[in-house]
């Protein structure tokens, strides 16, 4: 029988009394799953996981030495913590370096129910997966499939540090995807739809995920290209996310003491409409993006990053926290389960009818974000809107602009929050963007 993470904790930490350390990190991993993919009805792959991982972090004073292994055997753990050691021994000085304060530390960790294993065997995910992608195939139009999966993962994650504490979260996930081709003629489209939970009872049935994706591929099937011209943008809640994501990146603590942002030294200054506020809300049970207890073992809590508009927090571990002589937020590792106000009642349908004429985008391609600058320029797709009703769906088109000018410039935020994020936010009306597309 394997030793739990914590017995494997403890022989760790009884190895490191021979090393001349002043402080230590441990961090172990195990996980296991099994993931099954399927295409026209064929079993693809059948995969089974298991994983296992030990990171450490020593400090001989304020140098720091890190390594990791994943064999867990006692000769392995000796080994990398004298790796570690080593490193430590030759690396310069760093003021910033250090654990967290003690008083921080998630000595009293919250059970935040995450742990919902699912005894699927193979059979049971081939049939899954064929059951979703049968019945989209069935669908008018569609002419082809790229796959449909079925996954299930079940890890235990732990914390221990010199302060004493010994943290421990365990925590599932389960998801099924679909992705179609449709045809028209000449004209392909491709699409996808995906349901992921926490507790697989808590999964969209395969009809709805097939069948759903089938209407987002034939949706796209006669796309046209739009002439070049500034209109409002409508960011989908599956994309919305993204605008947030690389909002909370800027916040950073390492982007601030690196001023490699475009809201630099940004605490107190109005950054969106005073509407809409950004809060962190990591202890909600049963939900996808929870955690207790950051990277640093320092425990979560309830907190605004933006409150009516205003920069209130920068999002930062103790690394970063000391770099800017501040707090640290408890986000070492990023953020968890982040909300963003509704200031707007109504979902997409609703945002459609109030904008009027514009641009609707379901997809976004590239990477052409430049995060110093807030420089925006990405590939898109999506729906042409007139009247407050879509006309017909477009491709081809590049979307600009700047993300403190986008930002400052939304409009709504709707109520058809995608849950499956941990970034959860409806459906974003931006008031104006420049679309590049033929002529």
């Amino acid at each position: 029988m394997s030793p739990s993470l914590e017995q494997t904790a403890q022989l760790a930490i009884d190895l490191l009394k021979q090393y001349n350390v002043s402080d230590y990190e441990i961090s172990l991993g195990s996980s296991s799953g099994v993931s099954t993919s399927v295409r026209l009805g064929e079993v693809e792959t059948l995969q089974y996981h298991l994983d296992k991982s030990f990171d450490i972090n020593v400090y001989m004073g304020q140098k720091k030495g890190h390594a990791s292994s994943v064999d867990l055997s006692k000769d392995s753990l000796n080994k990398t913590i004298e790796s570690a050691c080593l490193i430590a021994k030759y690396t310069q000085d760093d003021p910033f370096n250090g654990l967290a304060p003690k008083e921080l530390m998630a000595f009293d960790a919250p059970d935040l129910d995450l742990y919902h294993p699912w005894d699927l065997d193979a059979q049971h995910s081939i049939d899954l997966a064929k059951e979703c992608e049968a019945i989209a195939l069935e669908q008018d139009e569609i002419d082809n499939s790229e796959g449909s999966e079925v996954s299930s993962f079940e890890g235990e994650g732990l914390y221990a540090n010199s302060n004493g504490l010994i943290a421990t979260q365990s925590s599932t996930r389960h998801s099924l995807h679909c992705s179609l081709i449709a045809k028209r003629g000449e004209d392909k489209q491709t699409a996808y739809e995906y349901t992921t939970a926490l507790d697989a009872n808590d999964l969209n049935p395969p009809k709805t995920v097939g069948i759903k994706a089938a209407s987002l591929a034939q949706q796209k099937l006669g796309a046209q290209s739009l002439t070049s011209q500034k209109c409002p943008v409508i960011f989908t809640s599956r994309l919305s996310g993204g605008l947030f994501s690389q909002l909370l990146g800027a916040l950073s603590g390492s982007r601030q003491y690196k001023k490699s942002t475009f809201l630099l030294d940004s605490i107190d200054q109005i950054i969106l409409p005073k509407n809409i506020s950004l809060l962190e809300r990591p202890f909600v049970k049963k939900t996808l993006g929870a955690k207790a207890f950051d990277t640093d073992g320092v425990l979560k809590r309830e907190q605004y990053f933006i409150h009516d508009g205003r920069v209130k927090s920068y999002v930062m571990g103790q690394y970063s926290a000391n770099q800017l002589g501040l707090k640290t937020t408890a986000n070492a590792g990023g953020v968890n389960n982040v909300m963003v106000d509704a200031n707007f009642e109504g979902g997409l349908d609703e945002m459609i009818q109030d904008m009027g004429k514009g641009l609707v985008v379901t997809e976004l391609m590239g990477q052409g974000i430049n995060g110093t600058t807030g420089d925006y320029s990405r590939g898109a797709l999506g729906f042409w809107v007139e009247n407050g009703k879509i006309q017909y769906p477009v491709s081809g088109l590049t979307i600009a602009g700047n993300l403190k000018d986008m930002l400052l410039g939304i409009v709504h935020v709707g109520t058809d929050v995608d849950q499956r994020s941990n970034l959860k936010v409806g459906s974003v009306l931006i008031n104006q963007m420049t679309i590049a597309g033929e002529g």
